[in-house]
């Protein structure tokens, strides 16, 4: 029996690791299909009639909760999603969209930075400001529990806890 050389072990070790590290990652939250529409809140923005109706997944980062008499509006700032459709934070930014889902839901629950996923149908758009400046937000109409809040657990599976370096390390307790 032959033994593999020291270069080979290696290249195995790190395919071996790629394919753990991969298999860890949760599976999509939304099964998706061709009738789903790959855009950015940003390209709806701008000519949303173009969009009515479309079916999207997209996700971000909570900027502020308004209830009205029979809905509540979740505004996001839309981050590009991973294959587990997780918003990729460490990601330019990819434009804000408004959540439109039916009844209340407490501000407190979805608190400013919270990171979400929602699958919707595109149902126009709407002005409102960021600072002085007017903003269109593209508005998602969401069903039931097509909203998900990610938490800090659900954003860290698939991600390996790994951590190389050279040095001293000082700890103050």
């Amino acid at each position: 029996m032959r033994v593999p050389s020291f270069p080979a072990l290696r290249l195995l070790s790190a395919l071996a690791l790629a394919l753990a590290v991969a298999a860890c990652a949760p599976a999509p939250r939304y099964p998706t299909n061709a009738s789903f529409v790959a855009t950015t809140p940003a390209q709806v923005a701008t000519a949303p009639g173009n969009f009515a109706d479309a079916q999207v997944v997209w996700g971000g980062t909570v900027i502020g909760v308004d209830n009205a008499q029979d809905h509540t509006e979740i505004r996001i700032l839309g981050y590009p999603l991973d294959a587990s459709q997780r918003p990729r934070l460490q990601q330019p930014a990819i434009g804000r969209f408004i959540a439109d889902v039916p009844g209340f839901l407490d501000p407190l629950d979805y608190p400013d930075g919270v990171p979400v996923t929602v699958l919707g149908r595109i149902h126009g758009a709407q002005t409102s400001s960021v600072g002085d400046a007017a903003y269109r937000y593209p508005v998602v109409s969401i069903q039931g529990q097509d909203l998900h809040r990610w938490t800090a657990e659900e954003m860290r599976q698939g991600h390996p806890n790994i951590h190389f370096g050279v040095g001293v390390g000082v700890g103050i307790r």
